[in-house]
């Protein structure tokens, strides 16, 4: 680090985001992309005539984006706020509900970028633990004044939360906001958004990079009462106000009306989920519950990290985080069918040698 660099940023401890390699000679299992392309409809959206455009800014009030976003949830348009990835629109909202006095709760174990951001604008973090069995129970949140947020599926973990359970957590206090980060929800958890009508304080989070196969095109969202999304735009114009870029925008709304390609590409993630599970339990591991589209995963016969360590120098990418509690365990991302057989024959060699 220079000698520029303020204390405080000195103090950050960044979010480790997952290794990308660019020579591509992996099988990528490791940061829950979708295996699958974007919808035909965006490669037709995102056109040449498109491409020329791009000397010009794009729409900072998102409107198409929005408006097919407000359609597919039967909301409006002042329900939606569309952001550079739901990490944006995160960071938007940990700005806007938390502060001096008011601080966010989340999980021990959870998605790392919730105590990236608590600590880089200067919040006040509780982690509250999961319970032995890695689930999370609402009521451990119920003395806790400040924000709460919930990763529903949890990441790592892959497991839900039922929806009333969080209906109880929106009631008990309906004087702070509920985040429920719903990144991996199309995969087989229960939304909240039909939530949103009784309840002002719940903002739904979700992204179009995983079930809508837009990873790179950094796509996430918001869903909420009107006076919450206005909150995340004040930030937002106060940081970035062009923040999503003209191409997608168009790919964002294209991908968000072909609702038939979207549910083809979940229901097959959900049935190489269970072919992956059987797979690996046959082969003596222990699965956790997923309703996402990874499953959290242990041997008894080799320990997280040299499994990590061996399937990449087999060409095979997984998600290693060596954290106490989950030191063992490995987090796979369910690819194409090819791919998880892949991973399985690679396992009989790996424990052969074991």
């Amino acid at each position: 680090m220079s000698k520029f660099l303020s204390p405080e940023a000195a103090r950050l401890a960044p979010y480790t985001p997952g290794e990308q390699p660019r020579d591509q000679q992996y099988i990528k299992l490791n940061t829950n992309e979708s295996p699958f392309p974007p919808s035909p409809r965006v490669l037709e959206a995102v056109s040449r005539e498109e491409v020329e455009r791009l000397y010009l800014y794009s729409d900072p009030t998102c409107a198409g984006l929005n408006a097919a976003i407000a359609r597919r949830y039967g909301l409006t348009s002042e329900n939606v706020i569309t952001g550079n990835g739901s990490d944006e629109i995160l960071a938007f909202a940990f700005r806007a509900f938390c502060g001096e006095g008011k601080g966010a709760a989340f999980a021990d174990i959870t998605y790392g970028f919730y105590e990236a951001q608590a600590a880089l604008f200067g919040l006040e973090a509780r982690r509250v633990p999961l319970r032995e069995d890695f689930s999370l129970q609402v009521e451990d949140y119920r003395d806790f004044p400040g924000t709460v947020v919930i990763a529903n599926p949890n990441a790592p973990t892959g497991m839900a939360v039922p929806v009333s359970d969080i209906r109880w957590l929106l009631e008990e206090n309906p004087e702070r906001v509920v985040i429920v980060d719903e990144a991996y929800v199309d995969f087989g958890a229960e939304s909240c958004v039909p939530l949103l009508a009784e309840h002002g304080n719940l903002l739904v989070t979700q992204t179009m990079s995983k079930s809508r196969s837009l990873a790179g095109g950094r796509i996430g969202f918001a869903l909420g009462s009107r006076e919450l999304i206005a909150d995340l735009n004040r930030v937002k114009y106060s940081f970035n106000p062009y923040n999503v870029n003209r191409l997608s925008l168009l790919a964002g709304a294209a991908a968000m009306e072909d609702e038939n390609y979207f549910r083809s590409c979940c229901r097959a993630i959900r049935e190489n989920r269970a072919w992956t599970v059987e797979a690996l339990e046959k082969r003596g591991f222990a699965v956790l519950p997923s309703s996402a589209n990874f499953i959290f995963t242990k041997s008894g016969r080799l320990p997280g990290g040299e499994l990590y360590r061996r399937l990449k120098e087999q060409g095979i990418l997984v998600r290693w985080f060596g954290k106490d509690r989950i030191r063992d365990y490995v987090r796979i991302t369910i690819g194409s069918r090819e791919q998880m057989e892949a991973l399985a024959e690679t396992v009989d060699r790996l424990l052969a040698g074991a």
